[in-house]
Order: structure tokens, then sequence, then C-alpha cells
């Protein structure tokens, strides 16, 4: 029998929390009655059974202090020591408060005992890690859009991302990222065949019907170990609920998986926003953010400057303006030296607001590391974002990425590198990083395997065949890096890539193509932001240093990312022997930016 501590309601031992307020339930009488045996402290993951006397002196308690089972109710040396263990410690209250009859002391040791037994098995099944009752893991799905309005998008995807962003501060929680769940996006997918590619323990599913200003939220999660329902619910809201209404199921799901909710806790069910108009702007601002496209960038910084004019205190809005402007240079949208200040800025001012964030540390390091060239404070940066979420899988792949390959740390890199992918192993450009880091740390088998295997995952993944182009171009195996980048540029029109290309076809012998190719660059960068390393790298392949020293020059001058990496990418060995990159080379290092 379990009680309630704070209105002594009684419950049987399958329940967990008390239906009327909450509480965490007892094994025995609630604490404030008179003659309470035993309470239940939970701590972690591991329920300790703790016995009291009448007078709440603890006598005995089992738990992370005992010593270890593996099976259920452990051996019959572990039980007699536990009685032992509890026969010591009543004679110790005995010389507290007299002796005790040897006749009431047999029938309390065997009390003892068979209360720690109850309690240690109830403990197992419900809290152990190992227990099929214990959920330690979750996928929340893509919401459905059911009403067929594209312009709802944005609520069914957001919902689901927000979802996730609050379950992921759950510290014992493991949670499947946007970037691997957003891959089941308008598909009809089956919760147990998710799980198993996910490796979780239970899916969350749901649909989103918007009619005017009204909503209907339906969800549903499900054990997917054995395909039974733990809990659904559809709920009738405004529009200018969704705020309420996601935490509301944030902390409903929190107690379906038995968790329980602490101080430190606290982003579960954090109120980020008292506008909703405004974290309306902020999830649509999201929503393009995630299409990773020049022009939807544009659309997801307006989206956010918005909702910074609905409340100009709205941390999150703040930290995706800067996130979506360190894309900016990537993405030939505007130059670093224009964009990055802004990027900083409005990191600086998410951090004032709730330093609480992981993402406007990771920001303010790309900052630091592909700007202000300073990596010394972008490792600081990344380490505090890491700090902050230690399961953010962004924040390991670009502290390998931009800032420990710049230093030449490759095993640390890697490492980040390794950890990013165990956290979102269907994320196509975290497992694509991992394979350019391994290309820059010179470890080209390793990263061919590895972008193979993102490749498997989408076959249509650019990302990954211009990295396996780099790869196979230190290998020096020209055709099949010619093949990969062409492969690349098929599937988006990115200029560096194309640069990638001369230089491989020229050092494969096929001078006039790369020419020609270079030629079209060139004019390319009349009409839209061509990086200086680009042209660099093409005017080198064809034997013009002079003309590449000068975009050289140029991209430094420009504050682009790529100097950070000349000292130790292979792509720039065919200038390596020449004075002028040394000397480029120190110049790089003497202009770092506070």
């Amino acid at each position: 029998m379990k009680r309630c501590p704070e209105c002594g309601r009684d419950y049987d031992n399958t329940m967990m929390f008390c239906l009327d307020d909450g509480a965490e339930l007892l094994y025995g009488p609630a604490k404030s009655e008179p003659g309470a045996v035993a309470t239940g402290l939970l701590d972690g993951d591991a329920t300790r059974p703790q016995i009291y006397t009448t007078d709440q002196t603890a006598i005995f308690s089992s738990g992370a202090e005992a010593e270890p089972s593996e099976s259920l109710g452990g051996t019959a040396e572990r039980q007699s020591l536990s009685a032992n263990r509890a026969a010591q410690q009543q004679e110790k209250v005995g010389g507290r408060r007299g002796k005790v009859g040897s006749r009431q002391m047999l029938l309390a040791a065997f009390g003892i005992v068979a209360l720690v037994l109850v309690g240690g098995f109830f403990g197992y099944r419900y809290f152990s890690p190992s227990s099929s009752g214990t959920i330690n893991s979750i996928a929340v799905l893509p919401f459905q859009n059911a009403g067929g309005n594209s312009d709802a998008d944005y609520l069914s995807d957001g919902l689901a991302e927000s979802l996730i962003y609050r379950l992921s501060q759950l510290p014992n929680l493991k949670v499947s990222p946007t970037s691997s769940v957003f891959r089941y996006m308008g598909k009809e997918s089956d919760p147990q065949n998710v799980a198993k590619e996910l490796g979780v323990d239970s899916v969350m599913t749901g649909r989103i019907t918007q009619r005017g200003d009204d909503m209907t939220i339906s969800v549903n999660l499900v054990d997917t170990r054995d395909g039974k329902s733990l809990w659904g619910e559809q709920y009738e809201r405004k529009l200018s609920d969704i705020l309420s209404t996601q935490r509301e199921i944030a902390a409903e799901i929190a107690k379906k998986l038995q968790l329980k909710l602490s101080g430190e806790e606290i982003g579960l069910t954090k109120n980020y926003t008292d506008s909703s108009e405004a974290y309306q702007l902020y999830m649509k601002g999201r929503y393009q953010w995630n299409r990773r496209t020049a022009e939807s960038l544009k659309y997801a910084v307006e989206f956010f400057n918005q909702a910074i004019e609905k409340d100009p205190n709205f941390a999150l809005a703040y930290s995706g303006l800067a996130e979506s402007y360190t894309l900016f240079s990537s993405y030939s949208v505007d130059l670093p030296l224009d964009s990055m200040p802004k990027a900083k800025e409005a990191a600086l001012r998410a951090i004032e607001l709730d330093d609480s964030l992981a993402e406007p540390h990771v920001a303010l390091g790309i900052y630091y590391a592909d700007f202000a060239w300073n990596q010394p404070k972008a490792e600081q940066e990344f380490r505090r974002a890491i700090e902050r979420n230690p399961n953010y899988a962004t924040a390991h792949q670009q502290f390998g990425i931009e800032c420990l390959t710049a230093m030449g740390r490759f095993d640390e890199a890697i490492a980040e590198g390794r950890r990013a992918v165990e956290l979102d192993p269907l994320s196509l450009i975290i497992g694509a990083d991992l394979g350019n880091i391994l290309t820059r740390a010179r470890r080209q088998d390793e990263a061919i395997e590895q972008l193979n295997h993102v490749l498997s995952l989408d076959p249509n993944f650019y990302v990954a065949y211009w990295y396996l182009g780099t790869a196979y171009n230190a290998k020096r195996q020209y055709p099949e890096s010619i093949a990969a980048y062409k492969k690349a540029l098929s599937l988006n029109d990115n200029p560096f890539v194309k640069a990638l290309l001369v230089q491989s076809l020229a050092q494969s012998g096929q001078r006039p193509e790369a020419v020609k190719l270079l030629e079209e660059l060139q004019a390319e960068s009349t009409r839209r932001y061509v990086s200086g390393s680009s042209l660099a790298m093409a005017y080198a392949a064809i034997g013009d240093k002079d003309k590449a020293f000068i975009y050289l020059e140029k991209e430094v001058v420009d504050r682009a990312s790529r100097p950070q990496l000349f000292s130790v990418f292979s792509i720039w060995d065919d200038l390596r022997d020449d004075p002028r990159f040394a000397a480029l080379i120190r110049k790089v290092e003497q202009s770092k930016l506070d």
C-alpha cells in the first residue's frame, strides 16, 4: 500500500503520484501521521525505502549504498546481511530508548527484512533502468497538420520542436533531437519502427487542426516496447493559448513518463514569454530557420525581429536571430563583416536575458571562431553551452568543427564530433561534419567511410558529397573527387564547391574545363557573394598564384570563416611552400578580436 504524504489518500503500489496534489507516493502511512513506519525517497532513478521507528529515527536504508545485485531480491547472503544490519541498527536504537525484548526484536527484524524486500521489488520494478516499466527515452514526431492549410505548418512543426526543447531540459531523459525526428515529417510512420531506428523507449505522435483562431490538438504517447498507449489527450484551444497548451502537454508527458521534477528542470514548464503573438512569430522563425536556404534564413530573421518587437525581453527570439546571422555568409546571404557583428549582438542580448540557454553560447562560439579568430574565447563559449545542456548535440558538433580543428587539436575534435553523432545519430549535417573533421585530421579513409554512412541515410544530401570530394582529393583520387563534387553541385549550386571542382579538374590534368568553370565562378561573383577563398583556390589550381593571394588577402580583410583553417586544411597545400602563405597565417593570428 502507498499513501500520499500531503493529503493521506491511499493508493495501490502501481501508482507513483497523487491524483489530487501530484505529490510522490510513499510506502506505508504518511509522514504526518503518528506511527509511520516507512517512506520512499526518490533520488534519480533509484528508490531507497527507509525504515523508521515511531519517532522518525531511521534505522535502515537500502539503495545506492547497498551492495549491487544482478537479480531481483539479491542473494541469500545479501538478505542475511540486510537482516544483520537491521538488527545492529535496531540494537543501537534500543540502546537509546531502552532494551527491547528478544521476541519483539525478532519480529522487528523479520518485519524490516520484509519491508526492505517489498520496497526493493517496487523500486526495482518501476525505477530500475533495465525495467520494462521505466521510460528513459522519447521521440516526439512532427505533428500532422490535419487541417491541410500549409500556412499552419509552422504550428505543427513548431509545437513538436518546442516540446522537444522543453523535454530536453530533463537531464535523465534521452530526447531525440529535432534533426533526427523531422526526417519523418509528412510520412506515415509506425511508432515501433521509429523507436527502433532512433533507439528510444517511447514515441509521441500528434495532429493539429486549425480553423481560424480555434485549434484542436490530439496527442498520443506510446510505450513502443509493448505497443501500449501510455497516454492520449485532445485539447480544444484558441490559437492565442498555444504557449500555455505546449507547457501543459510537456508537464503531462513528464508525469506519464514517471519523471520527478526538480528545481534544476524548470525549463520544462518555464514561461519564455507572456506574449502569444511573440511566440507564434518565434515558431514561424524556427520553421524557416530549419529549412536552411538563403531565402528561408532571411524570412527567419524577419520573424525573429517581429517576435522581439512584440516582446523585447524574449530571449529565445534573440537566440534564433543570432543563430540565423551566423549562417548568412555560409549561404551567400551577406558578407560576414555585416552579419557576424549582428550575430554577436543578438547572442549577448539573449544571454543577458537568460543565461541558462545553451544556443546563444553556441552562436557566440561560432562568432569568436569564424569571425574574431579568437579560438580561446570560442572554446570558452562552447564549453559554457555544453555545461548548460550536455545533451545538446549541436554544441559538441560546432565545438569540434569550428574551434578544435582550427587549433589542430584533432583527437579532441573527433571526440566531440563522435559525441554529437551519438546524441543525434540521424542528423545528416552532424554526421557529415564528423567526416569533415576526419578529413582535416588527414584520416581520409575513416572520413570516406563516415560520409558514405551519411549518404546511406540520405543519398541526396549534397554536403556529404561535398566533403566526400574533399576526402578523395586529399588522397589524389581525382576521378572519385570530381564525381562527388559534380553530384554535390547538381543538388545545390554552392560557389565554394565549384571552386573545389576547379581544383580537382586542374590537378587531374583537365585544365581547359577547369579554366571554363573558373570564368563562370568569376562572373557569378558579380551577382552574389562569393568568398575570396573560393576564387583564391580556383586561381591557385590553374597556377595563377598572384591572383590567388589577392583574393586570400581579401578574405582576411572580409574576416571570413576560412582563414582560421589556412594552417591545417589540405585544400591549401598547393600554396603552403610560398612565403606569402606563411605571412598570411601570421596576419590571421595577429588579427584576433575580443
